[in-house]
């Protein structure tokens, strides 16, 4: 990697962290809006994602934190993160400790936006984006740091690393290029109820800095019923039947079980063994009783033009369940037509475990039909 080149003058980095971010994620819950859905996830003994996200961020851009002014609000929504990381922010704001809303984040916007940051980082999903846009709109530029459980906006990073890679080049360039990209959302009620319509609220500025960003997601391409069918017949041949089969989201997935005559969850992960459903809708913790007793294999496919095989909207397939599987017993299912969307682009991994997403990548087979692969990159 090349020297940076820094200017004598500090440059003024916001951040706001959303400390409820995909803290529903591993636990099944598809989301983390409403307070309700918060004290289940609780219940269930989730663990909030965004402060781990926003400190690997964090990171990359100590290598020029002398040369950055941080500022930052309260206690877990960004001052806790950057002090682990070795800065010294400028706090900002008030906030109750413990019970945040969306309201501050939406105050934190504007209030990084009134001292003039060059840019605003912030830890979350589509819903803080949401948040953020309804806040500044476009009048200032931001990078969401990847940490939500549902991710449709193309406002994020491809990883907490790469947010923080991104941040470093456009506060170091002195040019400063930025582009308006879309916040989208779904609603998350109907979400769990495995309908799903992604809508658009708007369009934020972020750097420009394609190869670090995330793209829109896509609903995909109609899926051939005898594409669907072939790969049925591959998972056929090559799950044993006392083996496990742990299926992922997605439309794919669902119509590959559909032709066992099994009725999968849309937005769930489920459990299957032999010809029957016998775990739907699974938490991590679930699986990973599962997995006391028996080996298993983990059936994902890829979001459309994203690429992400694991990372979004199937995080109760954690880092943990992954290790205790083995790489050797993913199997990823995908039609040629939508991996040709991607346009050569690798397919990703974002576990929020740097060492699991590196044992990841490489090169990994993905089952197109019966007795058809594809051998495809991923990062």
């Amino acid at each position: 990697m090349g020297s940076i080149v820094v200017s004598n003058t500090k440059k003024k980095l916001g951040l706001i962290v959303n400390p409820v971010a995909g803290i529903g994620g591993r636990v099944g819950l598809k989301g983390s809006d409403g307070a309700s859905i918060l004290d289940e996830a609780i219940q269930l003994g989730a663990i909030p994602e965004s402060p781990q996200r926003a400190s690997e961020a964090l990171r990359v851009l100590a290598r020029i934190k002398e040369n950055i002014d941080l500022y930052c609000y309260p206690f877990d929504m960004g001052e806790s993160e950057a002090r682990e990381c070795g800065f010294l922010p400028i706090v900002v704001g008030s906030i109750q400790r413990g019970h945040t809303t969306s309201e501050d984040t939406f105050r934190a916007a504007q209030e990084m936006r009134d001292i003039g940051t060059d840019l605003l980082l912030f830890a979350g999903g589509d819903g803080t984006a949401r948040d953020i846009y309804r806040s500044v709109g476009r009048t200032l530029t931001v990078l969401g740091i990847p940490a939500g459980v549902k991710m449709h906006s193309a406002v994020f990073a491809l990883n907490a690393r790469n947010a923080g890679e991104a941040a470093l080049t456009f506060l170091t360039d002195s040019d400063q290029a930025y582009v308006e990209e879309e916040v989208m959302d779904i609603d998350e009620a109907s979400f769990r109820r495995g309908v799903v319509a992604a809508k658009l609220y708007g369009y934020l500025r972020v750097p420009q800095a394609q190869r670090y960003m995330q793209s829109a997601k896509s609903g995909g391409f109609q899926t051939e019923k005898q594409v669907i069918q072939g790969m049925a017949s591959e998972l056929a041949s090559s799950i044993e039947k006392d083996c496990l089969s742990v299926y992922g989201p997605g439309t794919t997935t669902r119509d590959i079980l559909a032709e066992f005559g099994l009725d999968k969850t849309l937005l769930g992960v489920d459990v299957i063994l032999g010809d029957k459903i016998v775990a739907r809708d699974v938490n991590e913790q679930e699986l990973l009783d599962f997995l006391k007793a028996k080996k298993a294999k983990i059936v994902v496919t890829i979001i459309g033009q994203q690429g992400y095989i694991f990372g979004r909207g199937n995080q109760q397939i954690s880092p943990k369940i992954i290790q205790r599987v083995g790489k050797d017993n993913i199997l990823v299912v995908a039609s040629k037509q939508k991996l040709a969307s991607l346009q050569g682009r690798p397919l990703l991994v974002d576990t929020g475990n740097e060492t699991v997403d590196a044992e990841l990548r490489g090169y990994m087979r993905v089952i197109t039909g019966y007795k058809d692969y594809v051998v495809y990159r991923v990062n």
